[in-house]
């Protein structure tokens, strides 16, 4: 199985470096910014982003995970942060991939159960296959492909890389 290089570790760190002042302009304002990662990638995702966003602020960041099962995604989504933690704040929801659109629309949905301040998405990579009328905000790659193909993202400690399958 071939696999191609689409973003190396340097790359990674610059987009998400981007994505953080892109974050930041859109809520200079704010006290406080929520950064909601999806379980698995979508966290590890929002960890780099509040990384990048703790060097360029004061703004308390503070970031919570959303554990959602991925293919029955109405099973019982929950964030490691109270409801209340979040309301009314500037909130942005963060995963590696936006591929169908399918889990980050879910995950839309269950923060839109409370009221907010504001409310963004972000995304490493946005494959253009989107089933779900959901869009990235903040997006590191926009990239079509074909549907047989896959992106993979390997957000390893000194490596990071995301790769066409």
């Amino acid at each position: 199985m071939e696999k191609s290089i689409i973003l190396d570790h340097q790359t990674i760190v610059q987009k998400t470096r981007r994505i953080a002042f892109q974050i930041l302009e859109s809520n200079y304002e704010a006290k406080e910014i929520i950064l909601a990662g999806i379980n698995g990638n979508g966290f590890t995702f929002a960890q780099k982003i509040k990384e990048q966003l703790t060097l360029i602020t004061d703004i308390e960041i503070v970031l919570c995970e959303l554990v959602m099962d991925k293919k029955k995604p109405l099973n019982n989504p929950h964030t490691s942060i109270t409801a209340t933690a979040y309301e009314n704040k500037n909130v942005v929801l963060i995963d590696d991939v936006l591929d169908s659109g399918k889990t980050l629309i879910y995950g839309v949905k269950h923060f839109l159960e409370v009221p907010l301040a504001s409310f963004r998405t972000a995304v490493l990579v946005d494959r253009n296959h989107k089933k779900y009328p959901v869009k990235a905000d903040y997006k590191g790659i926009s990239l079509s492909t074909s549907m047989q193909e896959q992106v993979v993202v390997d957000f390893s400690k000194e490596n990071s890389s995301a790769y066409l399958i």
